[in-house]
Formats: structure tokens, sequence, C-alpha cells
């Protein structure tokens, strides 16, 4: 009987079986960052403890870091005292850290691929609840608590409780205007933001055949906003292709005998799955969410939902907060709603590719008046990498703020904040109350080329509409 790739990188990592039925599971590679990592190596030095293998523990700044100030010290002494506090940390116990200084800070989940740390075949833990991006490679990736943090430093180990397998096929040609970002957002829609409790998801198909890797990462960033632990799609030759030549890729021979292997995780046709889903990618829009999980999503050409069409008393419940919240009517077109905030970044959506094709149809539009909008790479890399290919000139020609690498609005650990009842067109991952800082702010996820059309609409449009696509044949 063939194994899934879930099955194999599990049962290699596997310790040993503990008495309460969980699995002590080796840990391969350990990211940080300032904000779960603190109290973690407190709890450490609380028992004269080091990290057991600083070599396989990668440090970044992220959440907290301004993205419109380059000068230390920080306007925000929070800010500045959390940095110090990693730099220490990571200067005490020999771990690498990818600093403000050093050209290759940025959001760990960007970091981690474009540096080559992230591996197929290998588990991968994170104190992030989207460290599930890193499985578009190959890899079994969890998002840890800070308890957790701590356990992998000392002990490189975790225990947790094996997870069942849903295999999501995705097949066909995605319509012009509808990206990665649609496909995760539509998956959440159907399988709902508990459906993927207890679950690895394996993200597979011809439409992930053909996705590039920054696409693969942009659905398995998402798989825990489904209620999934863990969401990976299969290595292949694109997986190596983008590995190929990185930092910390392997070299020379090294790299023939990795491939080799990476190949022999992939799983085996003949596994079995716990469940599985098959999506016709034809049938997808657009998506942009209406509510307050990711999981209340429509397509540009519905209408929000009403009250009165939830099948169930807690459904109705759920649709009335959510409109209540975001001050929206039940049944009126998700279309024209307007917006005061514009934000292209995040873990999600915040890599090179995703500029580009931005930057590709904003050029010649300008943002609606009143409306801020603010462009934030997820890493230096991708800045330096933009900024050389001149996309910050069209994006600041265009009306956007160009900003320095971090999370930034994504959760508004940082300056970047909503203020007030704000309507905020996202391409981040989470549209929660508050999350964008302020306690009555309201977020719209949705792709970065749907936040741009919002942008220099000032309103949620249809992208196909605003840039041309059909005229242009994409």
């Amino acid at each position: 009987m063939g194994k899934s790739l879930f099955e194999k990188v599990w049962n290699a990592h596997a310790v040993r079986q503990l008495v309460n039925g969980q699995t002590q599971l080796l840990i391969g590679t350990h990211l940080i960052h300032e904000v779960t990592s603190p109290q973690a190596f407190g709890m450490l030095r609380d028992r004269h403890l080091k990290v057991q293998y600083p070599h396989r523990t990668f440090a970044t700044v992220d959440h907290i870091v301004p993205t419109n100030e380059s000068v230390e010290p920080y306007s925000d002494p929070l800010a500045q005292g959390m940095i110090e506090e990693l730099r220490k940390n990571c200067a005490d116990n020999n771990v690498t850290f990818f600093d403000t200084n050093t050209g290759r800070q940025g959001v760990v989940h960007i970091v981690g691929p474009e540096q080559g740390i992230t591996q197929p075949g290998t588990t991968i833990a994170c104190g992030d609840s989207h460290t599930a991006t890193h499985g578009a490679f190959g890899a079994i990736a969890f998002g840890i608590g800070t308890s957790q943090v701590r356990d992998v430093l000392a002990t490189q180990t975790i225990a947790l409780n094996e997870l069942k397998v849903r295999r999501i096929n995705v097949d066909g040609t995605l319509p012009p205007g509808v990206y990665a970002k649609d496909v995760v957002l539509h998956i959440i829609r159907l399988l709902g933001t508990q459906g993927g409790t207890g679950y690895a998801y394996e993200y597979a198909g011809t439409t992930f055949d053909e996705f590039t890797m920054e696409e693969r990462m942009t659905v398995c960033n998402m798989s825990i906003e489904g209620g999934a632990r863990v969401g990976y799609v299969n290595p292949d030759e694109t997986t190596f292709e983008y590995l190929k030549g990185r930092p910390y890729s392997p070299k020379g021979t090294a790299w023939d005998a990795a491939v080799e292997q990476w190949k022999s995780f992939a799983s085996d046709p003949d596994c079995t799955f716990d469940d599985v889903v098959n999506i016709d990618a034809s049938q997808i829009q657009p998506t942009v969410t209406w509510g307050i999980t990711p999981g209340q999503g429509i397509g540009i050409e519905e209408s929000i939902p009403a009250i009165s069409d939830a099948p169930t008393q807690s459904e109705r419940d759920s649709v009335a907060e959510a409109l209540e919240y975001m001050q929206f009517e039940g049944g009126s077109p998700i279309r024209g709603k307007k917006i005061d905030v514009a934000f292209i970044g995040s873990c999600t959506n915040g890599r090179l590719s995703d500029f580009q094709e931005v930057a590709k149809y904003v050029k010649g539009h300008k943002v609606a008046e009143g409306v801020q909008a603010i462009i934030v790479p997820g890493s230096q890399v991708v800045a330096k990498i933009a900024e050389d290919l001149g996309l910050d000139k069209i994006f600041i020609e265009a009306g956007f703020e160009w900003r320095a690498a971090g999370c930034s609005m994504c959760l508004a650990m940082n300056p970047d904040k909503l203020v007030g009842d704000q309507l905020c067109a996202s391409s981040s991952n989470r549209n929660f109350k508050g999350r964008q800082g302020s306690p009555t702010g309201r977020t719209m996820l949705m792709s970065p080329i749907m936040v741009a059309a919002a942008a220099v609409t000032g309103e949620v449009s249809d992208a196909r509409d605003v840039f041309g696509f059909a005229s242009a044949g994409v």
C-alpha cells in the first residue's frame, strides 16, 4: 500500500510514541521571529538551558518592524525593545539572524523559501499561524505556540497528534483575472473555516501542477484559515527549479542527491486519503470576503448573503453579526462597496510575482482620491529586485506608498493600522474583527490585482473590467 507525503515525512521524523498517544516529532527546521520567541528564550534561561541545535533555527524580524522608518531607534519603544531582545537571544545562542541590516530581513514565511532554507521532505515549525506556507515545497509545516517554541529550542522536538489527510484536487484552467488567492478563498468558502480540523490538506490537480511556487505558497499559507493544521503540495520540477542555487540549498553533487531524495517523498500513486475533494477551476471567480471570517467570501458577481439565506439559526446568527460589524446590507452587491484603504503585502501576497502582476496593470492608472494605498514587500530581497525592475516607481507614480519589508497592515502590530471603521481592501489572510489595528476597522480579503482595482476606483470592483483582461488576452 502506498503512502502519502504526509505519512512519509511524519514517519521519517517520528522519534517515539508517547504514553498519551501523541508522537514526539523531530523538527528539521525551526523559524523564529520577535513576537513568540522572547518568552521561550526566557524559559530556557530559567532552566539554564541552551538552544540544542542552533544550526537548525533561523530568525528574522517582521511583525513589529515599522515599514516607514529605517533608522533606529524606532519611534515605537516596544518594537525597538523586541528587536534588541531577539538580537541578544540569537547572539547568545549562536542562532542565524536575518537582521534589518543584512539585506535578507523580511516576513518569516517569505525569507525561509527565498533563502533555500525551506526544503522538501522535512518538518518545519514556527511560532506563527501561517507556517503552513512552507508546505508548498513538500514539507510538513506547523504553526506552534510559545511553549512549543521553547520545546523546539531545547530539544528540537514537539509532541503532536497525527493528522488525517484530505486531498483537494483543483483541475482545469483558471479564468482570466482569477489567481491563487481566489482559489484558496474558494476552497475555504466551500469547506468552511473548521472543515479542515484534524486534517492536513494535500493540494493537487492540474491547476496546482501549473502553479508557480509563489502561487502554491499563497494557497498553503491560508490552510489554517480553513481549519487545517498543515497544507502541502507534492514536490516536482517546479519546486527543484525554484530552490536551485539559493543560499541554503545543497550544492554540487549534494544537489543531485537531494533532488532524488526529495522526489521520493511525493505521495505514491496508490496511496489512500481520508477524504478527497474535487474542484473545477473554471468555476472559480475573483473572490472577495464580505464578513468577519475568511470563509465568508463570495464571487465578485454575487450579492452579499441575507440573514434569511442561512439554513440554520447558528449560521443566521453568524451572518447577522458579520453584516452588523461590516455595515453591509444582506442581499446587496459586493461590487461597489466604497473603500478607505488598499493594502498589498503580507506572507500571503507580498512576493515579487504579486508586485509584477499588479505593476503590469496599474501602470497608467491613479489611486482614487481619498484612498490610502500602500504596497509592502515581504522581504528586503523582494524589495531590492522590485526596485531594480523599477516596479516601485510604477506604484509611486500611480499613487501607492512604497514601504520597507515587514508584516505591516496584515495584523497591525506596528504603526500600519486602520483608523476608526475604515474599510480596507487587503491581500492579507485574515479579516477578523479588529485584525488591522482598529477595534472597528473592517477588512475585505481579495487578490492583489483586485486590491489594485479597488484602489484605483475607490470601491470594490471587478479587476477584469477595470484593467481590461479580456481585451488584453490574459
